[in-house]
């Protein structure tokens, strides 16, 4: 019997998702899975039917990245949000699960074009898709035109996820109060996501050492779509009133800074398999990280000549041997740089927190969203975060903020 591959997923029409909301709460990723799979299904059906070569090589790829791997913590994200937001209307719940299947195609067009400017080969532990490409046609194209393929062939999928992501945000049937509110957040999220990525490139074309660009490129680039932007698609399907959408829009901003502050760390420090990537990736590449920038700040302010010159010749160094490193580790221990960003991490989290219970919400969806956030930030779910007196009796009383 032939065993299943990830790709086969997505040649198949799903079944249509239980819609019920109790339902989509207890497994938003499976929900979010099926709705991804049957829009999946439709695309692939076209491509091949338009060009099976193009279909094998390119839109396939695109379909199996996207449906084998990733957590789902963004569509997960503003799908609870929308709950926490009071929000039970099949409208938005389906809008949510279309709007969440987007978001993951998106995510597959900034980590296939992410690869092919950072020069990196592994993704998810395994080949990244320019790197599949090239492989697959090193045989037939010789002298470097293989991987000038496969360097083509990610930019234009990466394309194909975002123009498919469009077309689900296209699609999707919204409640009339969010429609204009929705689709600008798209808009904008779209365009923040390319500014932070070339602040990121530019940076690393220019050796920046400035610690607020940096901080600045993390927020576009990660923060801003990972998670405030799938908060605020949540509570504008909710129809979330504004101090409760204010709300909700801090707490994603930290906590979505948290999540690039700790992924930056994890490059360094973390076990690659856990990652899925090859540790120092960043540092490979030259990109000026925030850690990077407060150790580099740090030495200079006394005087530290060997740790600077260490993380001068180690930076941007793409031959760099794991020997070189851990030298780098022992220079981010010792500037205190690793404690200045993992304390930086924990005050983003408590603002993030105090943020969301400063928010008027549905106590179920809250605890589900609040657990979500901490998750997402690299913190355990029993971070140290003072609880805020319960209101009075009247209070509880009122509307939810939707």
């Amino acid at each position: 019997m032939r065993t299943s591959h990830p790709t086969d997923r997505a040649t198949h029409r799903a079944p249509a998702p239980d819609l019920r909301v109790d339902a989509v709460d207890r497994d938003v990723t499976a929900a979010v899975e099926r709705v991804l799979g049957h829009a999946l299904a439709e695309h692939l059906t076209r491509a091949t039917a338009l060009n099976p070569l193009f279909a094998r090589d390119v839109a396939q790829r695109v379909a199996h990245f996207t449906l084998d791997g990733g957590k789902r913590f963004r569509s997960r994200v503003m799908w609870w949000t929308m709950r926490a937001c009071g929000c039970r209307d099949g409208t938005a719940a389906r809008a949510a699960l279309r709007i969440g299947a987007a978001l993951e195609l998106i995510q597959t067009c900034a980590l296939a074009h992410d690869d092919v400017m950072d020069g990196a080969r592994v993704r998810r532990g395994r080949p990244a898709l320019h790197a599949s490409v090239a492989a697959q046609y090193r045989w037939a194209a010789p002298h470097g035109r293989a991987e000038r393929l496969g360097e083509a062939a990610a930019i234009l999928a990466g394309d194909l996820a975002l123009a498919w992501a469009d077309d689900l945000i296209a699609d999707t049937e919204v409640p009339q109060h969010s429609s204009r509110r929705v689709r600008e957040l798209w808009r904008d999220m779209r365009t923040e996501m390319v500014a932070g990525q070339y602040l990121d490139v530019q940076g690393q074309a220019t050796r920046s050492h400035a610690a607020p660009q940096a901080i600045r490129a993390a927020t576009l680039k990660s923060a801003l779509y990972s998670v405030e932007r799938p908060m605020a698609l949540g509570a504008a399907l909710a129809g979330a009133d504004a101090a409760t959408t204010r709300a909700l829009s801090a707490a994603g901003r930290c906590a979505g800074l948290a999540f690039q502050l700790r992924d930056d760390m994890e490059d360094l420090f973390a076990d690659p398999g856990s990652t899925g990537k090859p540790s120092g990736g960043d540092l490979r590449n030259g990109k000026p990280t925030y850690v990077f920038t407060v150790a580099r700040a740090r030495a200079e302010a006394v005087g530290d000549t060997s740790a600077l010159a260490v993380l001068d010749e180690t930076h941007g160094r793409a031959d760099l041997p794991d020997s070189a490193l851990a030298s780098v580790r022992q220079v981010l221990v010792s500037t205190g740089a690793r404690d200045v960003v993992e304390e930086k991490i924990g005050r983003l989290v408590r603002c993030g927190v105090r943020h969301l219970r400063d928010a008027r919400l549905d106590p179920a969806g809250a605890t589900e969203l609040e657990q979500l956030l901490l998750l997402v930030a690299g913190a355990p779910p029993t971070y140290p975060v003072p609880a805020p007196p319960a209101p009075p009796p009247a209070a509880r009383a009122e509307g939810t903020g939707r």
